[in-house]
């Protein structure tokens, strides 16, 4: 299982840059902003859902600055109505605790099924900003790195226009 310390010695193995920066828990992105971090426009935030048959998952990754309609968004991806998934799925499918949503939890994903679309906002920054599978801490490595993190892994993953 990939959790903080894993994440790092993956990162450092695969050659991967980035920065480190350890920090209280936080569970939300206000009380990430109370943190003070200079790189809070490349934060991302984090949204674990499911499908109204529970049956697929989705992990979506937008601009902090940024809100999910999820019946908007949920009609537009033709996967009809979304809701949050609970901590057990969270717990289930990414190994992770609330407050911890992240991209890098598709690593403890096994059998991929976690879908991950990511806000094409990213695609124009130099660096996204994600926790490593723990609140604790956030990395900041770049969008491309991370997109091939995710395609590495296999979870499908799309790129999508967030308003």
């Amino acid at each position: 299982m990939f959790g903080k310390q894993e994440i790092k010695a993956f990162l450092e193995e695969k050659g991967i840059p980035f920065e480190w920066v350890e920090h209280k828990a936080v569970y939300t992105i206000e009380e990430m902003q109370e943190l003070g971090l200079e790189d809070m426009e490349d934060i991302a935030k984090n949204l674990f859902l499911r499908d109204q048959k529970g049956k697929r998952h989705f992990l979506i990754v937008i601009r902090a600055d940024k809100q999910a309609n999820l019946k908007e968004l949920g009609e537009r991806l033709g996967i009809g109505k979304l809701s949050f998934a609970s901590e057990e799925r969270l717990e289930k499918y990414m190994k992770l605790k609330k407050g911890a949503v992240t991209p890098l939890g598709v690593l403890n994903d096994e059998n991929c099924a976690v879908e991950v679309f990511l806000d094409e906002d990213f695609l124009k920054m130099k660096k996204i900003g994600v926790h490593p599978n723990e609140n604790t801490a956030s990395v900041y490595l770049a969008t491309e790195d991370l997109l091939h993190i995710i395609r590495e892994h296999g979870n499908p993953l799309e790129i999508v226009s967030f308003a």
